[in-house]
C-alpha cells in the first residue's frame, strides 16, 4: 500500500535504532524525496529519530508499516510497548487505545492527531474517536509517552499518537496498490504527485490520493447467513503546495482537503458465554439492521518558513466536520409496553436465564413472535464540528555555557458535539425484524456540548556536554458548555433550555533528561503533569496525575535494547459513561475514581541475526514486552459499570498485566517475509482483585500474522498477507454487551506498482 520496492527498508527497526534514518532516506528517494520544508508542529516527523527525544518515543516509518501492510491501527500498535488495546469489531474501525494504563474506551483518554492537528471529531467536548484516520493511507506514526508530550494536549496522561499522512513528493512520483482475498476483501490505494520548478526559486505541486477498503465481514447473522456484516470505506485527499524564497526565508504554503465516508454493518450486541463457546462468529437476529453511516470532511491551510537567521515558523488553520448515525439495537422491552420495562443488552446477555423472554426477542428462534415494539433500536445521530489555528516558532541559541533548541506555540480551538437522537421499534417475527413504530427525530436526546480552548506552551532542549534537559510548560484554558434543549423542544426554541457551564485553567509542566554515557548507552528520565479535562456540564473534576519515567537505551549498529519504567500517580481518575462501556448509566455522565497508581515496565530488543552471522540475507528479530499494574487506592461505590463497588487495591478493568510481541523476518534481495506474534494475558472487565471471575474474564490469547513478498520487477511487487495465521478463536472483549470475537484467519493477495 505504501512504498514496498526497497527490500532493505522493510527491515528498518521500529524504535530508537540507527537504521531508522537510513530507511527514511531510502523511502524518500523512492518517492522522489520528502518535502524540503520541515514541519515544526510535529515532534519526530517522517525524517526524525526518536533517540533524539529525551524520553519515551517511538516512530513507525513507512518501511515499518510496509512489513505486514496492516490497515488496522490496533494491529499496527501491538509492536509498541506501553500501548493498551481493546479490540471490538476485528477490523479496528473504531479503535479503543490507551497508553500506560489510561482508559481505552474509544481512545478518548489520549491525544489523537494527524500531522500535528487534533483529529478526534470534537477533541475537547467529546473526544471519543468514532472517527479515526484510516491507517492504510499513512506514511508514518509517532507515539509520544514521556515529558515531551506536554507540547501536545489537552490530554497528557498517557501520551499522544500522531499519524503522518502521505507527503507531497519532491519530484513526480506515484503508486497504485490493489488487494483482494477472504471475506470478499477489496482494497485499493493510489496516489500521484510531485513538485515542479517554475523558475525564480518558485516550486508548485501537489498530491492526489484515494484509499478504498471493503469486506463482507466474518460474523454470521442467524436470520440471514448470506448478509454482509462488514464495511465499506472511501477516503480521498488532495493537496496543493507552493514553495518559494523571499525576505530571507524559504516559505511553503499547503492547502489540503480530505473527505471520507464509511458504511459498516456493526453492532454493540455480542454473545452469551454459552453461545460464544458454541459458535463464536454468530450474530443474533436482533442485530440484523444495525449499521453506522459516517462522513468526515477536513480542511487545512498550512504555512511554514525556514528563516536565514535559523528561526523556523509553522502555522496551520484547520476545520473538521463529522456526522454519523449509528442505528443499532440498544434495549429490549419484552412486553412492548414502554421504556420502564426495557432491559439493557449487557444485562440480558450476562444472565439470559433470568431474562428468558428478552433473550428470545434478541435471538428470534423459529416460531417465536414477540410483542410489538419489543426491539428498541436507536438512531445514535450526532454531528461534530471543530476549527482552530495552531502556531509554533522554533530556534536555536547558545548562552550560559549551553546550546538551546527552543520552541513556543499556541492554539485557539473550538469544537462541539450535537446529539439529536430518536427511537425506532420492531417486533421479532420468526427471526425477522418487523417495523412497528418510530419517534420524532430528537425525542431521545437533544443537546449540544461545546468547548472553547486556548493553549500555549514553551519548551527548550538544553544541551550541556553529554546532558540534555528538556523543560517545558503548557497552559490550557477551556470553557465548556452543555445546552440541553430537552426531548420535547425538537425545534430548539429554547423554551426548556438548560445550560451548564464549567471552566478549566491548568498549567502542565514537564521535564525530560537524557545522559549519553557513551556512543552506545544513554540514560533518560522525566516527570510531567498528566491532565485530562472534564466533559461539558460535568460535575466531576479534571483528571490529574504526576507521571514519572526512567529508562536506558543500549545498542550498536545492528542491535539495540531499551528498558523504561513508568509510574503514574493519579490524584483523581475520571470515568465517562458511554454506550460502548456497556451503558447502565446516563450517557455522558462522569464519575470520580479517586487516587489510582499505575506502574509498569516497557522492554524492547531487536537485532539482525543475518548481519551478525555474516549471512548474505537479513533475519531481523524484534521483541517487546509490557508489564502494567493499575490499582485503585481508595474504596468507593460507583454507578460506572466497569468500576462497580471498588475496594482499595482493586485492579482497573481492561488493562492487561502482561503483553508480549515478537517478530522474525527474512530479507533476501528480491523477496522476503515476516511472522509476528502478539500475546496478551488475562484481562478483567470489571474492577477487582485476586482471581478473575469467569463472567468478568477475557482469557489470554496468542495471535500470529504473516506476510511474504516478491519483487516481480524493479517497480512491481506481489504480496500475500495472512491475518491470524493459526486461526486462533478468542474473545476480544465483553463490552459493549456480551462476548465479542477477534477476527479469524484471512488470506489477502496484493500487488503494488510504483512509478
Amino acid at each position: 500500500m505504501r512504498n514496498r520496492l526497497l527490500a532493505g527498508a522493510a527491515v528498518a527497526a521500529l524504535v530508537s535504532t540507527p537504521s531508522v534514518a537510513d530507511a527514511d532516506a531510502a523511502t524518500g528517494a523512492q518517492t522522489g524525496g520528502l518535502p524540503a520544508q520541515s514541519d515544526v508542529i510535529v515532534v519526530i516527523g517522517l525524517t526524525g529519530d526518536p533517540r533524539d527525544v529525551p524520553g519515551s518515543a517511538a516512530l513507525l516509518t513507512e518501511a515499518d508499516l510496509d512489513i505486514q501492510d496492516y490497515v488496522d491501527i490496533t494491529r499496527i500498535l501491538r509492536a509498541v510497548p506501553g500501548v493498551n488495546i481493546q479490540e471490538e469489531d476485528g477490523y479496528g474501525l473504531r479503535p479503543n487505545i490507551g497508553l500506560r494504563g489510561t482508559g481505552v474506551d474509544r481512545s478518548s483518554n489520549i491525544t489523537i492527531m494527524e500531522d500535528g492537528v487534533l483529529i478526534a471529531p470534537a477533541p475537547y467536548a467529546a473526544p471519543a474517536a468514532y472517527y479515526f484516520p484510516h491507517a492504510g493511507r499513512m506514511a508514518g506514526i509517532e507515539i509520544i509517552k514521556g515529558a515531551a508530550g506536554v507540547r501536545y494536549g489537552p490530554r497528557t496522561q498517557g501520551g499522544s499518537i500522531n499519524l503522518l499522512s502521505t507527503p507531497v513528493p519532491q519530484t513526480a512520483a506515484g503508486q497504485v496498490s490493489l488487494w483482494f482475498g477472504d471475506e470478499q476483501t477489496r482494497r485499493g490505494h493510489a496516489w500521484w504527485g510531485g513538485m515542479h520548478d517554475l523558475g525564480g526559486g518558485v516550486r508548485l505541486g501537489g498530491l492526489i490520493e484515494a484509499f478504498t477498503d471493503s469486506a463482507e465481514g466474518f460474523k454470521i447473522l442467524d436470520n440471514d447467513p448470506s448478509a454482509g456484516t462488514g464495511y465499506r470505506i472511501r477516503d480521498y485527499n488532495i493537496r496543493t503546495r507552493l514553495e518559494f524564497s523571499g525576505a530571507g526565508a524559504q516559505h511553503a504554503v499547503e492547502l489540503r482537503y480530505q473527505t471520507s465516508d464509511e458504511v459498516s454493518n456493526e453492532t454493540y450486541l455480542g454473545l452469551t458465554d454459552a453461545d460464544f463457546a458454541a459458535s463464536p462468529y454468530r450474530r443474533y437476529a436482533g442485530s440484523a439492521l444495525d449499521r453506522i453511516d459516517a462522513e468526515n470532511r477536513f480542511w487545512s491551510l498550512r504555512y511554514s518558513a525556514d528563516m536565514a537567521n535559523g528561526l523556523r515558523f509553522g502555522a496551520v488553520a484547520y476545520r473538521t466536520e463529522f456526522a454519523r448515525d449509528w442505528f443499532k439495537l440498544e434495549q429490549v422491552d419484552p412486553d412492548g409496553a414502554g421504556p420502564m420495562g426495557a432491559v439493557g443488552l449487557g444485562t440480558i446477555l450476562a444472565d439470559p436465564a433470568a431474562h428468558a423472554l428478552a433473550y428470545q426477542v434478541i435471538t428470534g428462534p423459529a416460531g417465536f413472535v414477540s410483542a410489538d415494539n419489543a426491539l428498541r433500536v436507536r438512531h445514535n445521530n450526532r454531528e461534530y464540528y471543530s476549527r482552530g489555528v495552531q502556531l509554533e516558532l522554533a530556534g536555536e541559541a547558545a548562552f550560559a555555557g549551553a546550546d538551546h533548541q527552543w520552541r513556543i506555540g499556541a492554539r485557539w480551538h473550538y469544537d462541539e458535539e450535537d446529539r439529536f437522537q430518536w427511537w425506532e421499534r420492531f417486533r421479532m417475527d420468526n427471526g425477522a425484524m418487523v417495523h412497528t413504530s418510530v419517534d420524532a427525530p430528537g425525542s431521545q436526546d437533544n443537546r449540544i456540548g461545546s468547548a472553547r480552548a486556548f493553549a500555549a506552551f514553551v519548551q527548550d532542549e538544553i544541551s550541556v556536554g553529554r546532558w540534555l534537559f528538556t523543560p517545558g510548560v503548557r497552559y490550557e484554558r477551556i470553557e465548556l458548555k452543555q445546552e440541553n434543549f430537552g426531548t420535547a423542544d425538537l425545534n430548539r426554541t429554547g423554551a426548556n433550555l438548560v445550560v451548564a457551564e464549567n471552566t478549566v485553567d491548568v498549567v502542565i509542566p514537564g521535564l525530560g533528561v537524557r545522559y549519553d554515557v557513551n556512543e552506545r548507552l544513554a540514560l533518560f528520565g522525566g516527570v510531567h503533569r498528566g491532565f485530562s479535562p472534564p466533559s461539558p456540564g460535568s460535575a466531576s473534576g479534571a483528571e490529574d496525575a504526576v507521571n514519572w519515567e526512567f529508562g536506558a537505551r543500549y545498542g550498536g549498529g545492528d542491535w539495540s535494547m531499551e528498558a523504561i519504567g513508568f509510574y503514574n500517580a493519579y490524584d483523581n481518575l475520571v470515568g465517562t459513561c458511554t454506550a460502548s462501556t456497556g451503558g447502565g448509566c446516563v450517557i455522558g455522565d462522569q464519575f470520580d475514581g479517586g487516587r489510582v497508581n499505575v506502574r509498569g515496565l516497557e522492554l524492547t530488543a531487536q537485532t539482525d541475526i543475518g548481519a551478525r552471522m555474516g549471512l548474505s540475507f537479513g533475519v531481523p528479530l524484534r521483541a517487546a514486552y509490557t508489564w502494567t499494574e493499575a490499582e485503585f487506592q481508595t474504596a468507593f461505590a460507583s454507578g460506572f459499570g466497569p468500576w462497580g463497588n471498588v475496594q482499595a487495591g482493586d485492579r482497573m478493568p481492561y488493562i492487561p498485566e502482561h503483553q508480549f510481541y515478537a517478530s522474525i523476518g527474512i530479507e533476501a534481495g528480491r523477496w522476503g517475509g515476516q511472522v509476528a506474534l502478539n500475546w496478551v494475558g488475562d484481562v478483567r472487565t470489571v474492577s477487582g482483585q485476586g482471581a478473575i471471575p469467569a463472567a468478568q474474564l477475557i482469557e489470554s490469547r496468542a495471535v500470529a500474522d504473516a506476510s511474504a513478498w516478491v519483487a516481480l520487477t524493479d517497480h512491481v511487487r506481489a504480496r500475500v498477507s495472512v491475518r491470524n495465521l493459526t486461526d486462533e478463536v478468542y474473545a476480544a472483549a465483553r463490552s459493549p454487551a456480551g462476548l465479542r470475537p477477534g477476527a479469524p484467519r484471512a488470506v489477502l493477495f496484493g500487488i503494488t506498482a510504483a512509478f
